[in-house]
């Protein structure tokens, strides 16, 4: 086991730092250098808007989304067609979607996928949620944007077969060559997606 380089409040601050996506030790480590060698500029006010954020982060009980109200601003928002809801694995994607400004549209997050083998079962995501939102009446479509991962589509047949019953258009995203790709560099799945989804020129 290493020995420690810093006092007992640093190591602790690089440890949690270790913790978030994208961030491993030596990572966590420059980035925890960084912040107290800008105790004022940056460890202050960081430190001061993650309690702020701790005390005040809400989930949307009707969606799911991550606010400071609840309902969320998207669920508030009278402009946002409301009869149409994105259905998305996590919140991550919901942001994604909004900072590409494809739709004015509401949202679900299911909080995961289906995964047998990792103990996820439909219980565990909002699923249920969701039939009970288009229960309530008022949705006309819903658009499945989950990833097209095994777990994804396995996911995406689960929730359509739930909305069986109800009269409402049920659509998911195009899959297929991206905005700028080379067909030399794309895989076989992609390839086939993207024939199998060609539209009018």
């Amino acid at each position: 086991m290493a020995k420690p380089i810093a006092g007992p409040e640093i190591e602790r601050l690089i440890q949690l730092l270790a913790k978030l996506p994208g961030l491993g030790p030596r990572s966590a480590r420059r980035a925890t250098l960084h912040l107290v060698k800008r105790k004022e500029q940056l460890l202050g006010p960081l430190s001061e808007a993650m309690g702020r954020a701790r005390d005040s982060v809400l989930v949307c009980s009707n969606c799911g989304n991550i606010d400071t109200r609840d309902p969320c601003t998207i669920c508030a928002d009278a402009a946002r067609d409301q009869s149409t809801v994105v259905v998305v694995e996590d919140v991550s994607d919901l942001w994604a979607l909004e900072r590409a400004k494809a739709l004015n549209a509401a949202y679900h997050v299911l909080g995961g996928v289906l995964s047998p083998l990792e103990g996820v079962g439909p219980e565990d995501l909002t699923i249920r949620r969701l039939v009970e939102r288009v229960a309530e009446g008022g949705i006309t479509e819903i658009i499945i944007a989950v990833n097209a991962t095994v777990e994804g589509q396995t996911t995406a047949h689960y929730v359509i077969d739930q909305l069986a019953g109800f009269d409402i258009k049920v659509t998911r995203l195009a899959h297929g060559v991206p905005v700028g790709g080379e067909l030399d560099y794309l895989d076989e799945g992609t390839l086939s997606a993207a024939m199998r989804a060609r539209t009018a020129f």
